[in-house]
């Protein structure tokens, strides 16, 4: 049995997780959100605890065991405290702005701003020019945004300049050498 897909799923307070066939439904205080579940893959409720099993011991199945577990736990973290990234940008000049709670503007050396919109349900927050907070409920969208604005302007290799995740480390390289 996959170790990460035994392991059960504790429901807290305030939160909602209904199973019809194979569709995942949890409500919680920030979110609603939905997930289909493969076949084969079921839940079962007992009370505030979800437990993920499987139908039979075929390897396809045995894969999404653990996968589905942990999505559907990554679902109830996301409907009550929600999912952040942060960014930091690094670079002369190159700095943020919040354009409302969806959207913000960006100068990454480039000759013109960048606008940069969020999806549905992700928001933006930008604390210091050199900061973005990328908030939401689902992990996965959450993860994107941040690696689409991080792709916008990468951290190069050799002044380290461009935007990367809070706490990145980006590895140096030696310029030239002068003779």
């Amino acid at each position: 049995m996959s170790r990460i897909g035994r392991n059960p799923i504790t429901i807290p307070a305030g939160v909602t997780v209904s199973v019809t066939g194979l569709d995942v439904t949890v409500a919680g205080p920030a979110a609603t959100m939905t997930r289909r579940l493969p076949e084969g893959i079921t839940l079962v409720q007992d009370g505030d605890v979800l437990t993920v099993e499987r139908a039979a011991e075929t390897t396809e199945l045995k894969s999404l065991h653990g996968l589905t577990r942990t999505l559907v736990a990554n679902m109830v973290t996301g409907v009550t405290t929600g999912w952040t990234k942060e960014l930091e940008i690094i670079g002369v000049g190159y700095r943020a702005a919040a354009a409302g709670p969806s959207a913000i503007d960006l100068a990454l050396g480039f000759s013109h701003p960048v606008k940069f919109t969020a999806p549905e349900g992700v928001t933006f927050e930008v604390p210091a020019p050199t900061r973005i907070v990328v908030k939401g409920p689902d992990k996965e969208i959450v993860g994107q945004v941040a690696a689409n604005i991080r792709k916008i302007r990468k951290p190069e290799p050799y002044k380290g300049k461009g935007v990367r995740y809070l706490g990145e480390r980006v590895l140096r390289k030696a310029g030239k050498a002068a003779k």
